[in-house]
């Protein structure tokens, strides 16, 4: 016997099918027309967000944010240069788009602190991320966690996933380890 959370599980997974594809166009026409970070009652994915910390209580809250997506946006060289010289193309940030999103959620709420986040919808412009977040009153010693990488996002993007021969110089940080090296 399947409990509530797996079929909400199952119908995220299946994201092919019509009833899916429906719901999701509904609820992107809305979610255009709003602010780029926009607080909501309650979570969209469920299951995942009590699967990353979320509980319906005080101090918690959800926020939905709004990302660009694709490469880095840079203002094109109007002096002359050769196409392929000008930096255009292919010009990625080091962050993902997860954690501007997180970064973003913090800036607009600043007594809060990111306990983590979620992929919940993408269109042809944007990428929509919940976020979820904590008064910081509860998380005394967590000051400023999404600007230090501390997120578990944010440590994805460090390299601390990895264990092992390759991952040698990205601990402590990246920095630390380009010195040890010298």
């Amino acid at each position: 016997m399947k409990g509530t959370y797996s079929y909400i599980n199952e119908f995220w997974r299946k994201q092919q099918s019509d009833e899916f594809k429906a719901l999701r166009w509904s609820r992107l026409i809305g979610w255009r027309r709003e602010p780029t970070v926009c607080r909501i009652e309650r979570p969209t994915r469920l299951d995942r967000a009590r699967a990353l910390g979320y509980k319906a209580k005080q101090g918690i809250i959800v926020v939905r944010v709004k990302v660009r997506r694709g490469s880095l946006r840079k203002p094109r060289p109007n002096k002359g240069r050769k196409a392929s010289k000008m930096g255009m193309e292919k010009i990625t940030m080091k962050k993902s788009l997860k954690r501007i999103a997180e970064e973003r959620a913090v800036k607009r709420y600043p007594n809060m602190e990111v306990l983590n986040s979620y992929f919940v919808a993408k269109d042809g412009k944007h990428k929509y991320f919940e976020v979820i977040l904590v008064d910081s009153a509860m998380y005394p010693m967590q000051k400023g966690r999404v600007f230090r990488g501390l997120t578990s996002e944010g440590r994805k993007n460090r390299g601390l996933r990895k264990k092992g021969k390759r991952s040698v110089h990205s601990r402590p940080s990246v920095n630390a380890g380009a010195l040890r090296g010298k």
